[in-house]
């Protein structure tokens, strides 16, 4: 990928074929607004100290270690040392054990995606054939390797002219989702509560286009700061009203209109746009002839 640089470069391995992969990020937050810890009565930054907890003096870098809790305020301590030596060696390859439905993993098991793309020409036959096998079979890889100083399950997808690496959270890190919803009372909504509910649906059904999706907190970040800037005061958003069980139906109706007459006037709006563009074009000057010579 041109102007940006490899998070990690190996293998890909599936059979005894092999081919050269760069991993690359998809997502990234470096355009977002990063805010600066200041002094508040001088407007100088500050910096980060570590202290000591009991004593309250300063800890020099050299001097600091881990240290893993086994009860309260004890604490068996471990060398940084001791710690990079348990990161398994890494061999640089993503060894694909199995192939699986792409349907057949729950997103909540999703962590990071990045870009997988061959390393160079001589990787790239056997890179596509992975690709198109995999889009036509409509499956997707299963890997593990080392990928910042820890083993890494990764889900590997077609995407593209490429592949999609997305790591993958352990079972032990995703929280039971009939714990978290153990407190939900058990409703049945029907009749034309439902029906109006289905219906606002169908309405703003659409294609997913992420492009629609504006960042709606950077947004409000960046007038924040321009309004401190010109001397204005800082904006305030709205408060929302959650609808009560009473107004529900009500605000279910109130809705299905509201969408009924919004989709109205986009197609009158659709509709005469022909025209609209048509007079436009005739309240301009006609051009003017050429004499024949």
């Amino acid at each position: 990928m041109a102007g940006h640089r490899a998070q990690w470069k190996g293998f890909i391995k599936f059979g005894e074929v092999s081919c050269g992969v760069g991993l690359y990020t998809a997502a990234s937050t470096s355009e977002r607004i990063a805010f600066h810890t200041l002094n508040n009565p001088t407007g100088n930054r500050v910096n980060r100290i570590f202290v000591d907890s009991e004593t309250g003096k300063p800890v020099e870098r050299e001097e600091q270690t881990k240290g893993f809790e086994i009860e309260n305020g004890q604490y068996v301590m471990i060398d940084p040392e001791e710690v990079a030596a348990t990161v398994p060696e890494s061999d640089k390859t993503l060894t694909i054990d199995t192939f699986i439905p792409c349907s057949d993993v729950d997103d909540v098991y999703f962590d990071k995606p990045y870009y997988l793309v061959p390393t160079d020409r001589v990787s790239s036959d056997a890179f596509t054939a992975l690709r198109d096998a995999m889009a036509k079979s409509k499956v997707a890889a299963i890997a593990q390797t080392v990928l910042f100083r820890r083993v890494r399950t990764v889900l590997i997808r077609a995407h593209g002219k490429g592949l999609i690496a997305t790591t993958l959270q352990y079972d032990y890190e995703v929280r039971s989702s009939e714990k978290a919803f153990e407190e939900m009372p058990r409703l049945r909504i029907k009749g034309e509560m439902l029906d109006l509910a289905k219906h606002i649906i169908a309405t703003k059904k659409e294609a997913f286009d992420p492009a629609e999706f504006d960042d709606r907190y950077e947004a409000a970040l960046a007038e924040l700061v321009k309004a401190k800037i010109e001397g204005r005061a800082a904006p305030k958003r709205k408060e929302i009203e959650v609808s009560k069980p009473d107004d529900l139906l009500a605000a279910l109706r109130e809705s299905a209109k509201a969408m009924a007459e919004a989709s109205g006037s986009r197609s009158a709006a659709n509709g005469n746009r022909g025209p609209a563009r048509d007079a436009r074009r005739a309240a301009r000057p006609a051009p003017q002839q050429r004499k024949a010579s």
